[in-house]
Protein backbone atom coordinates (compact mmCIF):
# COMPACT_ATOMS: atom_id res chain seq x y z
CA UNK A 1 0.00 0.00 0.00
CA UNK A 2 1.16 3.30 -0.94
CA UNK A 3 -0.13 7.01 0.52
CA UNK A 4 -1.03 9.39 -2.60
CA UNK A 5 -1.06 13.35 -2.11
CA UNK A 6 -1.86 14.71 1.20
CA UNK A 7 -5.78 14.85 1.87
CA UNK A 8 -6.15 11.75 -0.94
CA UNK A 9 -6.88 8.03 0.16
CA UNK A 10 -4.02 5.62 0.06
CA UNK A 11 -3.95 3.52 -2.86
CA UNK A 12 -4.55 -0.38 -2.91
CA UNK A 13 -3.29 -2.51 -5.40
CA UNK A 14 -6.30 -3.93 -7.57
CA UNK A 15 -4.67 -7.93 -6.62
CA UNK A 16 -4.96 -6.88 -2.60
CA UNK A 17 -8.50 -5.37 -3.13
CA UNK A 18 -9.72 -8.19 -4.62
CA UNK A 19 -7.92 -10.60 -2.08
CA UNK A 20 -9.15 -8.99 1.09
CA UNK A 21 -12.94 -8.84 -0.96
CA UNK A 22 -12.35 -12.58 -1.09
CA UNK A 23 -11.70 -13.32 2.10
CA UNK A 24 -14.57 -11.02 3.66
CA UNK A 25 -16.88 -13.20 1.69
CA UNK A 26 -15.27 -16.72 2.58
CA UNK A 27 -15.60 -15.49 6.11
CA UNK A 28 -19.48 -14.87 5.88
CA UNK A 29 -20.38 -17.97 4.49
CA UNK A 30 -17.79 -20.20 6.38
CA UNK A 31 -20.17 -20.69 9.26
CA UNK A 32 -23.39 -22.47 7.63
CA UNK A 33 -21.61 -24.07 5.48
CA UNK A 34 -19.59 -25.37 7.84
CA UNK A 35 -22.65 -25.90 9.92
CA UNK A 36 -24.26 -27.84 6.74
CA UNK A 37 -21.08 -30.06 7.05
CA UNK A 38 -21.68 -30.75 10.64
CA UNK A 39 -25.17 -31.69 9.92
CA UNK A 40 -24.12 -34.22 7.13
CA UNK A 41 -21.79 -36.04 9.25
CA UNK A 42 -24.27 -36.44 12.21
CA UNK A 43 -26.19 -38.20 9.66
CA UNK A 44 -23.72 -40.30 8.16
CA UNK A 45 -23.64 -41.88 12.25
CA UNK A 46 -25.13 -45.02 12.42
CA UNK A 47 -24.91 -43.97 16.19
CA UNK A 48 -26.35 -40.68 16.19
CA UNK A 49 -29.61 -41.92 14.81
CA UNK A 50 -31.83 -40.22 17.56
CA UNK A 51 -30.31 -36.95 16.11
CA UNK A 52 -31.34 -37.16 12.52
CA UNK A 53 -34.37 -34.72 13.08
CA UNK A 54 -32.18 -32.14 15.06
CA UNK A 55 -29.81 -32.60 11.99
CA UNK A 56 -31.77 -32.10 9.21
CA UNK A 57 -33.41 -29.15 10.66
CA UNK A 58 -29.68 -28.07 11.29
CA UNK A 59 -28.62 -28.28 7.70
CA UNK A 60 -32.29 -26.89 6.14
CA UNK A 61 -31.35 -23.64 8.57
CA UNK A 62 -28.04 -23.34 7.34
CA UNK A 63 -27.90 -24.01 3.91
CA UNK A 64 -30.47 -20.70 3.39
CA UNK A 65 -28.46 -19.09 5.41
CA UNK A 66 -25.42 -19.61 3.08
CA UNK A 67 -27.48 -19.23 0.00
CA UNK A 68 -28.75 -15.51 1.61
CA UNK A 69 -25.18 -14.66 2.46
CA UNK A 70 -23.85 -15.68 -0.93
CA UNK A 71 -26.53 -13.95 -2.79
CA UNK A 72 -26.01 -10.65 -0.68
CA UNK A 73 -22.30 -10.64 -1.10
CA UNK A 74 -22.98 -10.99 -5.54
CA UNK A 75 -24.53 -7.71 -5.48
CA UNK A 76 -22.75 -5.89 -2.70
CA UNK A 77 -18.93 -7.24 -3.66
CA UNK A 78 -19.71 -8.55 -7.15
CA UNK A 79 -19.25 -7.44 -10.71
CA UNK A 80 -23.01 -7.75 -10.91
CA UNK A 81 -23.17 -7.14 -14.51
CA UNK A 82 -21.38 -5.09 -17.10
CA UNK A 83 -19.64 -1.84 -16.85
CA UNK A 84 -22.74 0.69 -16.82
CA UNK A 85 -25.17 -1.84 -16.21
CA UNK A 86 -27.98 -0.71 -13.51
CA UNK A 87 -29.36 -3.16 -10.72
CA UNK A 88 -33.21 -3.11 -9.46
CA UNK A 89 -33.72 -1.60 -5.99
CA UNK A 90 -36.22 -4.21 -5.08
CA UNK A 91 -33.51 -7.16 -5.92
CA UNK A 92 -31.60 -5.24 -3.57
CA UNK A 93 -34.80 -5.02 -0.63
CA UNK A 94 -34.91 -9.10 -1.21
CA UNK A 95 -30.86 -9.45 -0.38
CA UNK A 96 -31.14 -7.25 2.27
CA UNK A 97 -34.00 -8.98 3.87
CA UNK A 98 -32.48 -12.28 3.35
CA UNK A 99 -29.31 -11.80 5.10
CA UNK A 100 -29.91 -8.90 7.79
CA UNK A 101 -33.13 -9.47 9.25
CA UNK A 102 -33.74 -12.24 12.04
CA UNK A 103 -35.37 -12.59 15.48
CA UNK A 104 -33.37 -9.24 16.41
CA UNK A 105 -32.85 -6.66 13.58
CA UNK A 106 -35.55 -5.66 11.28
CA UNK A 107 -35.47 -3.60 8.35
CA UNK A 108 -37.87 -0.58 7.02
CA UNK A 109 -37.46 -0.43 3.69
CA UNK A 110 -38.92 3.11 2.21
CA UNK A 111 -36.95 3.05 -1.06
CA UNK A 112 -39.11 3.56 -4.46
CA UNK A 113 -38.66 0.21 -6.68
CA UNK A 114 -36.58 1.57 -9.23
CA UNK A 115 -33.19 0.86 -11.44
CA UNK A 116 -29.68 3.05 -10.71
CA UNK A 117 -26.61 2.56 -11.51
CA UNK A 118 -24.92 -0.10 -10.25
CA UNK A 119 -22.38 1.43 -7.69
CA UNK A 120 -25.12 3.11 -6.30
CA UNK A 121 -26.68 -0.02 -5.36
CA UNK A 122 -23.53 -1.78 -4.24
CA UNK A 123 -23.17 1.22 -2.09
CA UNK A 124 -25.86 0.82 -0.77
CA UNK A 125 -25.71 -2.82 0.13
CA UNK A 126 -22.57 -2.30 1.65
CA UNK A 127 -24.05 1.02 4.01
CA UNK A 128 -26.57 -1.61 5.34
CA UNK A 129 -23.38 -4.01 6.32
CA UNK A 130 -22.21 -0.88 8.11
CA UNK A 131 -25.57 0.00 9.75
CA UNK A 132 -25.68 -3.38 11.47
CA UNK A 133 -22.80 -3.03 12.83
CA UNK A 134 -23.98 0.55 14.79
CA UNK A 135 -26.71 -1.52 16.71
CA UNK A 136 -24.62 -4.71 18.39
CA UNK A 137 -27.76 -6.12 19.90
CA UNK A 138 -30.09 -5.52 17.09
CA UNK A 139 -32.96 -3.24 16.53
CA UNK A 140 -34.36 -1.69 13.69
CA UNK A 141 -32.62 -0.15 10.00
CA UNK A 142 -35.16 2.57 8.34
CA UNK A 143 -33.51 2.75 4.78
CA UNK A 144 -34.63 5.82 2.25
CA UNK A 145 -33.93 7.79 -0.03
CA UNK A 146 -32.05 10.79 0.00
CA UNK A 147 -32.82 12.58 -3.52
CA UNK A 148 -34.40 11.11 -6.28
CA UNK A 149 -33.61 9.52 -9.88
CA UNK A 150 -30.10 8.42 -10.90
CA UNK A 151 -28.76 11.10 -8.27
CA UNK A 152 -30.19 9.02 -5.01
CA UNK A 153 -28.63 9.26 -2.28
CA UNK A 154 -29.62 7.26 0.88
CA UNK A 155 -30.38 7.61 4.59
CA UNK A 156 -29.93 4.60 7.15
CA UNK A 157 -30.87 5.08 10.52
CA UNK A 158 -30.42 2.46 12.80
CA UNK A 159 -32.21 2.47 16.11
CA UNK A 160 -31.41 -0.14 19.17
CA UNK A 161 -29.83 -0.33 22.87
CA UNK A 162 -26.28 0.64 22.97
CA UNK A 163 -26.17 1.70 19.39
CA UNK A 164 -23.03 3.40 18.42
CA UNK A 165 -20.30 4.26 15.85
CA UNK A 166 -18.01 1.62 15.88
CA UNK A 167 -14.30 2.65 16.17
CA UNK A 168 -12.32 3.42 13.39
CA UNK A 169 -15.42 3.09 10.86
CA UNK A 170 -15.27 6.76 9.78
CA UNK A 171 -11.67 6.93 8.60
CA UNK A 172 -12.00 3.44 7.00
CA UNK A 173 -14.62 5.05 4.61
CA UNK A 174 -12.96 8.77 4.31
CA UNK A 175 -10.27 5.97 2.97
CA UNK A 176 -7.40 6.49 5.70
CA UNK A 177 -6.43 2.35 6.41
CA UNK A 178 -5.37 1.92 9.96
CA UNK A 179 -1.48 1.56 10.90
CA UNK A 180 -1.30 -1.97 10.53
CA UNK A 181 -2.77 -2.02 6.80
CA UNK A 182 -6.20 -3.31 5.72
CA UNK A 183 -6.93 -6.68 7.15
CA UNK A 184 -10.52 -8.88 5.57
CA UNK A 185 -12.42 -7.52 9.19
CA UNK A 186 -11.76 -3.49 7.91
CA UNK A 187 -11.73 -3.93 4.03
CA UNK A 188 -15.68 -3.70 3.72
CA UNK A 189 -15.62 -0.07 4.98
CA UNK A 190 -13.11 0.78 2.99
CA UNK A 191 -14.38 -0.34 -0.02
CA UNK A 192 -17.80 1.56 1.06
CA UNK A 193 -15.73 4.28 0.65
CA UNK A 194 -14.20 3.90 -2.75
CA UNK A 195 -18.10 2.89 -3.97
CA UNK A 196 -19.15 6.49 -2.45
CA UNK A 197 -16.00 8.42 -3.95
CA UNK A 198 -16.91 6.63 -7.56
CA UNK A 199 -21.15 7.90 -7.01
CA UNK A 200 -19.71 11.58 -6.08
CA UNK A 201 -21.07 11.21 -2.56
CA UNK A 202 -20.10 11.81 1.15
CA UNK A 203 -21.33 9.42 3.64
CA UNK A 204 -21.64 10.99 7.48
CA UNK A 205 -22.09 9.56 10.55
CA UNK A 206 -24.56 11.37 13.10
CA UNK A 207 -24.93 9.85 17.01
CA UNK A 208 -28.47 10.81 18.76
CA UNK A 209 -29.44 8.53 21.56
CA UNK A 210 -30.18 4.97 20.21
CA UNK A 211 -29.73 6.06 16.54
CA UNK A 212 -27.05 6.31 14.38
CA UNK A 213 -27.26 7.41 10.94
CA UNK A 214 -25.39 6.94 8.06
CA UNK A 215 -26.36 10.13 5.31
CA UNK A 216 -24.79 9.42 1.24
CA UNK A 217 -25.38 12.53 -0.47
Amino acid sequence: MSTTAAGTAPEVSALDLAALLCSRVCHDVISPVGAVVNGVEVLEDKDAADMREVALDLIAKSARQASARLQFTRLAFGAAGSAGARLDLGDAEQVVRGMIEDERTAVDWRLPRELLPKNRVKLLLNLVLISTTTIPRGGTIVVSAEGEGDAMGFRLAGSGVSARIPQGVEALIAGVAPEGGLDAHVVQPYYAGMLARECGLAVRFALDGDTVTLTAA
